[in-house]
């Protein structure tokens, strides 16, 4: 009888070890499941705010697009005045920076640096081309090769490409500076030159951009491409109706 009773003891004693080391495993499982689902949460939360941006700037562009077209339609009427290269240098804008808030929608972390440096890239040949055409030739700025494999680290990636483009505006601006211009050409040296230092701006926020800062890098890009176009398209009623 003794022999029952101590085997049923030592049977309930197991019982509450096998319990006790059950517990700490089944926190451990529902610690990782509350920790995933606080993840999912911010990732979904994070997603919602890029969306509603993305609407914002949507909504803007369509305001600019209406806006663009009641003034083209005025110049096209010849109750105002434009030349045709700011007609076109608009037009242009408008259909890029369309297609630039379209692209946010299919902007990631994991291929937002390469449509980064395409971007920068090309705004920094769009205003090389007018720097060529107000001082006629731009000295190259002499850089190490900037050209980094798409394996190397991040940082390394970036801070390649933005000491080259800040290599170019250099040299951009040191053609301007010896540019005689007067009237018109001298505003539009001068202008020229303020989109420089903005874009040198721009380029040492993102010197110190981390890979985590990806969309908030990518849409302010976009949000000054669109302060520039809509300025653009303000910029095709400035002028005074013919035969005033």
């Amino acid at each position: 009888m003794r022999f029952r009773y101590t085997v049923g003891i030592g049977a309930v004693a197991l019982s509450f070890a096998v319990a006790g080391c059950n517990r700490p495993a089944q926190e451990t499982r529902d610690d990782a499941k509350a920790e995933n689902a606080k993840v999912a949460d911010k990732t979904a939360e994070a997603e919602r705010a890029r969306q509603t941006e993305i609407a914002r700037l949507t909504d803007r562009v369509a305001q600019i697009d209406r806006e663009y077209a009641e003034k083209s339609a005025a110049v096209a009427a010849g109750t105002k005045t434009a030349t045709a290269g700011l007609r076109e240098e608009v037009r242009e804008d408008v259909a890029n920076v369309k297609q630039a808030v379209a692209n946010l929608g299919t902007t990631t972390g994991d291929n937002w640096w390469e449509r980064e440096e395409d971007a920068v890239r090309k705004t920094i040949d769009d205003v090389g081309g007018d720097v060529q055409r107000l001082a006629g030739s731009v000295t190259p700025h002499a850089t190490v090769p900037t050209d980094t494999p798409a394996t190397a680290p991040f940082t390394s990636r970036r801070d390649a490409f933005v000491t080259e483009m800040k290599g170019r505006l250099n040299a951009y601006v040191n053609a301007l500076d010896n540019v005689k211009a007067k009237g018109a050409r001298a505003t539009e040296v001068k202008d020229t030159k303020a989109r420089i230092d903005k874009l040198a701006e721009d380029l040492d926020k993102l010197a110190t951009a981390s890979a985590d800062d990806w969309w908030n890098v990518a849409k302010d890009r976009v949000e000054a491409y669109l302060d520039r176009v809509e300025a653009s398209v303000k910029r095709l009623d400035d002028n005074k109706p013919r035969g005033e």
